[in-house]
């Protein structure tokens, strides 16, 4: 599967944005779809999943403020963050992966990427 994310930008804290991801195929039903987020100087973080057997995960850092959902008539992902805080800057990247709904967030071989869409948060 080919993923292809957007929708980042420049926003004032508190406030919102929705990023998006494209993917290339059908997803429900075969992938565990995810963000995940890199900020300078740091490793890359899981920050929200959403199983293809339809249960949510949020990293707790995000819990409560963005919301992970899908478009399954357009193979779309979406992850709404709203609340947004400076420590939410960096860039996101859209994941998909087969296999159990229980490891929604392994990353290893089977792990398909998009590029990265970059969020930054000025206060």
């Amino acid at each position: 599967v080919q993923l292809q994310a957007s929708g980042g930008g420049l926003v004032q804290t508190g406030g919102y944005l929705r990023l998006s991801c494209a993917a290339s195929e059908r997803t429900s039903s075969r992938y565990n779809m995810r963000w995940f987020r890199q900020a300078p100087g740091k490793e890359r973080e899981f920050v929200a999943a959403v199983t293809w057997s339809g249960y949510t995960y949020y990293a707790d850092s995000v819990k409560g403020r963005f919301t992970i959902s899908t478009d399954d008539s357009k193979n779309m992902v979406y992850l709404q963050m709203n609340s947004l805080k400076s420590e939410d800057t960096a860039v996101y990247y859209c994941s998909a992966r087969r296999g159990s709904p229980a490891l929604y967030r392994m990353v290893d071989d089977n792990t398909y990427w998009g590029q990265g869409t970059e969020v930054t948060v000025s206060s």
